[in-house]
């Protein structure tokens, strides 16, 4: 594979074959666009690090993705804060929590609900254990993944997922009553 230029513009002229058909399989086995997306480039990426020739480039891809796919199955998926919460009917309301954290206020009420809610939430993180309370925050609120955050502390991913998880359990029975009563209808 790493035979020079020739090589690899013969490999991006086989990839470029078979990309599309690559793209509506993966698309066809995930359900998010954006994670068929993530699949396809980092099969892509794989390709270019194969030392090795690959003789049957597009069968090398599928093979690639479909272990790919399977990976990220069977990863532990962290559900955000609000998707614990659901109404009477059993359907998730993390849109109307998030709205309210993170959307931009229109009336007086409005922004009063959302400081409330910062405070509460704050006041809730503050009386996380610190390792916890990083995780959470840096996870939710200032978008870092959980490779970035491990290599960052020299902890696994696995410690840090458990650290969230703890973090979530203990602000959703701490918020719930604070989530019921803005939830409830007058």
């Amino acid at each position: 594979m790493k035979a020079g230029v020739a090589g690899e513009s013969l490999l991006m002229a086989a990839l470029n074959a078979c990309r599309s058909r690559l793209k509506a399989f993966i698309r066809g086995r995930t359900a998010v666009r954006d994670d068929a997306d993530d699949i396809l480039q980092e099969v892509t990426y794989q390709l270019m690090q194969v030392e090795q020739p690959v003789e049957n480039v597009a069968a090398w891809l599928f093979r690639a993705a479909r272990n790919e796919m399977t990976d990220r199955a069977r990863k532990k998926r962290e559900l955000p804060l609000s998707g614990f919460f659901t109404d009477d009917e059993g359907d998730v309301a993390e849109d109307e929590l998030a709205e309210t954290l993170f959307g931009v206020p229109q009336t007086p009420e409005e922004e009063y609900l959302k400081t409330l809610l910062w405070e509460e939430l704050e006041q809730a993180l503050a009386e996380l254990p610190s390792a916890q309370r990083e995780v959470f925050e840096k996870t939710e609120l200032y978008g870092y993944s959980y490779k970035e955050l491990a290599e960052e502390n020299g902890v696994s991913q696995q410690a840090l997922l458990s650290r969230k998880h703890k973090a979530v359990l203990y602000l959703r029975s701490r918020l719930r009553s604070v989530y019921e009563a803005l939830t409830e209808e007058p």
